[in-house]
């Protein structure tokens, strides 16, 4: 029996971004910003994976390339096997919905950073819930008010929410129609962009236990993109910590924050606030300018341990074990 490809496989992906020319530079010198700079991610299915970066790092290009929005540079990115170019053309239409590579946009469910602004105010929630299912042709016209009421009960809805309009509604309960509509398309995926941020500490940890038992109850993958640590600690069993461009570290969460590999990982778990304990200080020095970035490691001149060749060799993402991978020269003891 042949092995299951994984749900999203990329494979040395990048996105490169012709620049003008940044002044002080030579004018016969062309710019490019690697948005991507060889990336390998492997999303098996059932899983719940978090993609952490700060600002910058990538993590908004990854999640369009994962989408099919943008086409790499160069490199492979796969939805099941199948280019997600491929799968995306071959699903576009309404009713792909029997599985394989045609069935990429049913599948594949989007929960937006801005969950109000993705919704159409101008539609009850009933109607913003149902239209997955009519465009889907996933019941018939007579079915649809029940399957959207079960839908607001299994997002924590009370049922008079559907005849409401998204104006009216809390930014948790926003939220919560947004996962509705999502989990209406019966997908097989869902992919959260900063999917609790700007809400307070209770309503974020009542969204979280949502996703989580949603997750594991209805045996979806979930890619979860955030910069919270905490958050991805809490709700993904693996984690892949992005910097300029690059995945620098992947593998199971609590094994990577208990003990990082990567000088980079640790500092951002250093980072993290903590009970009762000090803010950490700043990693020293600046970023480097993606357009211009200097040879060896991009982390090199911030990072405390670097020696002379982590300067001038550039570290790719290699196996420290079967479950973990770090793109350092030098990682630290795990």
């Amino acid at each position: 029996m042949s092995e299951m490809p994984p749900i999203f496989e990329l494979l040395d992906v990048e996105k490169a971004y012709q620049v003008s020319r940044p002044s002080g530079f030579p004018a016969q010198r062309s710019f490019q910003l690697k948005a991507l700079d060889g990336v390998r991610l492997r999303v098996e299915a059932g899983s719940s994976t978090a993609l952490v970066g700060e600002s910058g790092s990538g993590k908004s290009t990854l999640l369009r390339v994962l989408l099919g929005l943008t086409q790499p540079t160069n490199g492979h990115a796969r939805f099941r096997g199948h280019p997600i170019a491929e799968a995306r053309a071959a699903g576009a239409g309404p009713g792909n919905g029997a599985g394989g590579a045609g069935s990429f946009h049913r599948e594949v469910a989007m929960i937006y950073q801005d969950a109000r602004g993705s919704l159409n105010p101008r539609m009850t929630v009933l109607d913003l819930i149902a239209e997955p299912l009519r465009h889907f042709r996933l019941c018939s016209a007579a079915e649809v008010p029940a399957r959207v009421a079960q839908l607001l009960q299994r997002t924590g809805l009370p049922g008079d929410v559907a005849r409401r309009y998204p104006t009216a509604l809390s930014g948790g309960q926003i939220r919560r129609v947004a996962i509705a509509r999502a989990l209406a398309q019966d997908p097989a995926v869902l992919v959260a962009d900063e999917a609790v941020s700007g809400l307070d500490v209770s309503t974020q940890a009542q969204l979280l236990n949502l996703l989580r038992d949603l997750q594991r109850s209805m045996g979806l993958t979930l890619l979860f993109i955030t910069h919270d640590l905490g958050v991805a600690s809490y709700l993904c069993e693996h984690i892949a910590i992005m910097y300029l461009g690059r995945i620098v570290e992947a593998g199971p969460t609590g094994a990577v924050l208990a003990a990082p590999a990567h000088p980079y990982a640790r500092a951002l778990r250093a980072a993290s606030p903590q009970f009762f304990a000090p803010i950490a200080a700043p990693l020293p020095g600046e970023i480097p300018s993606p357009v211009d970035l200097p040879p060896g490691c991009r982390f090199a001149g911030r990072c405390g341990i670097a020696q002379d060749d982590c300067r001038q060799t550039d570290p790719a993402l290699t196996r420290l074990s079967p479950a973990r991978a770090v793109a350092c020269l030098h990682p630290l003891a795990t």
